[in-house]
């Protein structure tokens, strides 16, 4: 992933524009990590894998309940 300084991006931010068509872009404000940049593709395929995993625990603890799997708080923290 490129990783472009706030000053970087904002002086060059029609190239920031393209180059996050093809790949996120990392943008660092004194000296840290702060934000990234994405396409709207990307963020739309980020968005549906959340909801599908989503969807996938929603049904998984509803097969656990209806199995009778489940395990309650108190005995979940308990093992930890």
């Amino acid at each position: 992933m490129q990783t472009l300084t706030a000053h970087d991006a904002k002086r060059n931010f029609g190239e920031l524009l393209l180059s996050a068509q093809r790949e996120p872009v990392k943008i660092s404000k004194n000296s840290k990590d702060a934000v990234v940049v994405m396409s709207i593709r990307d963020v739309e395929a980020l968005e549906a894998m959340k909801a599908e995993y989503l969807k996938h625990c929603f049904t998984s603890a509803q097969q656990d309940l209806k199995n009778g799997t489940t395990v309650d708080g108190e005995s979940f923290l308990n093992s930890l």
